[in-house]
């Protein structure tokens, strides 16, 4: 996609039934440069997405179809047009996954627009168009791409949606959960996932009862910590009436409750010894008694557990069980902190920003390059937990499109430990920069920066603030690559 000044010049596909309408969009995108084909309805767009190459598509979400034309994956389009723009996104995603999607909608539909934009939409905007905001939108969409086509596999991957349940993962590590996830949702086997506090294993586990053949059925999520014995037998397994004081009816518990479905216990690590020795019988045997009973009863759930404890260091100090370990270890997926997967940073901050900013029924903001930077080299030590929870608040504060330093929290503070101890100078492990030569703050400043965009040279020099050619030489003065 070549440039324009600084704008990129992108292949906009605009999808309206309204002809003025169509043509005052081209027109306010044709002035930065932008090359603009205009369709009125479905069929022709799905005919141009899948003769021509589109970096932009932008599409009104109701606009009538022709009876009898068929979508994407051959099943017939409703004639009434209420889906329309979503036939739209969906043939985008199959047939042009590189290009952002960007929906035009009344005011009335604005839910129907956010849906959109959990399953894959750029972004949103209402009718009538505020033109320079409109054009401010496409120029950030096509940027995106732009990012995307020049860095490969790296930085420009944080700004791609990757469409797999909401997990956001631009990072290889990410990647290759996914990828395992996959695999192994279909599969029957038990899978434990194990990760810090924050990392996101209810999102692994809801994303493998939605890709198991189970995923019509219950997605139960139950957590085990901070629960008396006798309160966590009665949950998972139940009880019959007057089983103790206070039960006054027979009651099902998260077993049963989950028949045919998942369940999903959270922090099983810290399960007391005895409740672990119930549980494992009734993993072995698909039994569960419930309290007061002495019946058994059949229960058929796809098990699927999570920890933020180390179970092998458990096992040795003689707090979990060896063989349970074994039995709920049918898969294991180990998230990574967010602290080691950085590059997902900058994705997570604008996916979140402007997911919030729907909520609150404000524009997507945009992110300056220094908020951006400090967000990244913060340590996270409540992972996405406390990432997400920081953005919804700094978009509040911000109050506006652009989100600036200012408006981080004063507790996200970036210290020398946050740093790669590979880059850092002499005195990081004292957590002072003195003594610090120039030279060498310099030299760990590129290194770090160029880290986070994934060796993007033309991304690096502008985050610096310097010219690439600038940059092309520090790189040969330090010997950095």
């Amino acid at each position: 996609m070549p440039k324009t000044n600084d704008t990129p010049r992108a292949q906009v596909l605009i999808v309206e039934d309204e002809t003025d309408h169509a043509d005052v969009m081209a027109d306010a995108l044709r002035k930065p440069g932008h090359v603009c084909t205009i369709v009125s309805d479905v069929p022709s767009a799905l005919e141009e997405l899948k003769g021509g190459s589109f970096d932009v598509v932008i599409t009104d979400l109701r606009m009538p179809n022709s009876a009898g034309v068929q979508g994407v994956s051959g099943e017939a389009v409703a004639p009434d047009g209420g889906d329309a723009g979503m036939r739209v996104l969906e043939a985008v995603r199959s047939l042009q996954p590189h290009a952002e999607t960007v929906m035009v909608t009344a005011h009335g539909d604005v839910p129907t627009a956010r849906e959109a934009f959990k399953h894959g939409a750029f972004d949103f905007i209402e009718k009538p168009l505020d033109l320079p905001v409109f054009r401010s939108l496409i120029n950030r969409a096509a940027e995106a791409v732009l990012l995307r086509h020049d860095s490969g596999s790296g930085f420009s991957d944080l700004v791609q949606h990757d469409g797999f349940e909401g997990i956001i993962a631009g990072s290889e590590p990410m990647r290759r959960i996914i990828d395992t996830v996959r695999t192994v949702a279909p599969a029957p086997l038990p899978i434990l996932i194990t990760g810090e506090s924050g990392t996101g294993k209810e999102l692994i586990a809801q994303a493998v009862h939605n890709n198991s053949p189970r995923k019509a059925r219950r997605f139960i999520a139950f957590n085990c910590a901070g629960q008396a014995e006798s309160l966590l037998e009665d949950n998972l397994f139940g009880h019959t009436k007057g089983a103790f004081t206070g039960a006054e009816k027979d009651r099902e518990g998260v077993f049963e409750y989950a028949d045919g479905g998942t369940l999903f216990l959270d922090e099983i690590g810290d399960m007391p010894l005895t409740m672990q020795a119930k549980l494992l019988r009734v993993l072995e045997s698909g039994e569960v008694v419930r309290l007061g009973d002495n019946a058994p009863r059949k229960t058929d759930v796809r098990f699927v557990s999570a920890t933020n404890k180390d179970l092998q260091h458990s096992i040795a100090e003689g707090s979990f069980r060896e063989d349970l370990y074994f039995r709920i270890k049918g898969a294991h997926v180990h998230l990574p902190p967010l602290r080691e997967r950085r590059e997902d940073i900058p994705r997570i901050v604008r996916h979140v920003g402007a997911k919030y900013a729907l909520t609150l029924g404000t524009p997507s903001p945009e992110f300056t390059d220094a908020s951006m930077m400090r967000l990244t080299a913060y340590r996270w030590p409540g992972n996405v937990r406390q990432l997400i929870n920081v953005v919804q608040n700094m978009v509040v504060l911000a109050g506006s499109d652009t989100v600036d330093v200012r408006h981080i929290p004063s507790d996200i503070v970036v210290t020398d430990d946050d740093m790669d101890d590979a880059s850092a100078g002499p005195n990081a492990a004292s957590g002072s920069l003195a003594g610090t030569s120039l030279e060498q703050l310099e030299k760990r400043a590129i290194r770090e920066t160029l880290k986070l965009t994934g060796g993007n040279r033309e991304q690096t020099a502008k985050l610096l603030g310097i010219g690439e050619r600038t940059l092309y030489r520090k790189l040969k003065e330090y010997g950095l690559r």
